[in-house]
């Protein structure tokens, strides 16, 4: 959509051609919504006092109260519309998620937000938020398709009112996912889960969201990964073949240093936890965290 201040557009191929055939994807742009229009004059943050304001820089007009009543209204309707990831536009006074310039006293600092941006995660806080131009980045882009499909999972057990023992098959299930992104994460969660029985349901409901999406936030590493590949070829240690166990080992430590992508030596593992019905490893969300054909684990 070409909504730019200039009449232009900034569409992401990734997010447009590949990702959209996965997603019903909903478009929001604050500013036109709001009424500015397309083309438009540029508006830029401004620190006034101890506030910071949206403002148009050739008449000073303040668009800040205008822009907190469209959020409040919009945000309202995203609500409704339950979506389970949001895309935010690089540099956007409105739209920026982070390292927007914030104009004062002297050159520009680069510390401010969107003010759309802030009221979205404010509203939303668990909700896996990135910007299109950090979606350059194989492993970040990575990391948010994979928290929009945790947040979904997590959004489907929370929405059946689960109890003790339907949290605890969620994280079993979820359990390798979280070693690749924040082991001591899945630790703590795994003590709430332990207490979960004297718990208050909607306490514990709320803890474990928080906790759960926390720990996917951070970037899954090389040597965290490594340490997952491991743990599922220990469930195989007795049953594969010496030839077997060689090809496994060799595409481990290829993956580990740097020379092959992950989904080789994941590849090798999901074919022998098929062929021998490794029903725990099965039932994984780490084997299958997003469609295949989104190819975010081919890179090296």
């Amino acid at each position: 959509m070409s909504v730019r201040y200039d009449g232009g557009h900034k569409r992401n191929a990734f997010v447009a051609d590949l990702l959209g055939r996965f997603v019903e994807l909903v478009a929001v742009c604050p500013e036109v919504e709001m009424g500015l229009g397309t083309p438009r004059p540029a508006i830029r943050l401004e620190r006034r006092g101890a506030a910071v304001r949206l403002v148009d820089p050739r008449n000073g007009l303040d668009h800040t109260d205008r822009m907190e009543r469209f959020a409040r209204r919009r945000l309202e309707e995203i609500g409704r519309l339950e979506l389970c990831g949001y895309i935010l536009k690089r540099d956007s006074p409105s739209c920026g998620m982070e390292r927007v310039r914030l104009y004062g006293d002297g050159p520009p600092s680069r510390d401010g937000v969107g003010a759309f941006a802030r009221a979205l995660r404010e509203r939303f806080p668990l909700l896996p938020v990135e910007e299109e131009g950090r979606l350059a980045d194989s492993g970040l882009r990575e990391n948010f398709v994979e928290r929009v499909y945790a947040y979904r999972r997590l959004r489907d057990l929370l929405a059946r009112g689960p109890g003790v023992g339907d949290l605890v098959r969620f994280h079993t299930t979820e359990k390798l996912l979280l070693l690749s992104h924040d082991p001591d994460g899945y630790r703590r969660l795994g003590r709430l889960v332990a207490r979960a029985k004297g718990a208050p349901r909607a306490e514990l409901r709320r803890d474990y969201g928080e906790l759960f999406m926390k720990a996917l936030a951070q970037k899954a590493t090389l040597g965290r990964q490594t340490n997952v590949l491991l743990h599922m070829a220990g469930y195989l240690k007795v049953i594969l073949s010496p030839m077997e166990k060689v090809e496994l080992a060799e595409a481990i430590a290829d993956f580990r240093a740097g020379i092959l992508p992950l989904v080789v030596p994941l590849t090798l593992l999901r074919h022998h936890v098929r062929k021998h019905a490794i029903r725990y490893l099965e039932g994984q969300s780490y084997l299958s965290p997003h469609p295949k054909e989104l190819m975010l684990r081919n890179h090296a």
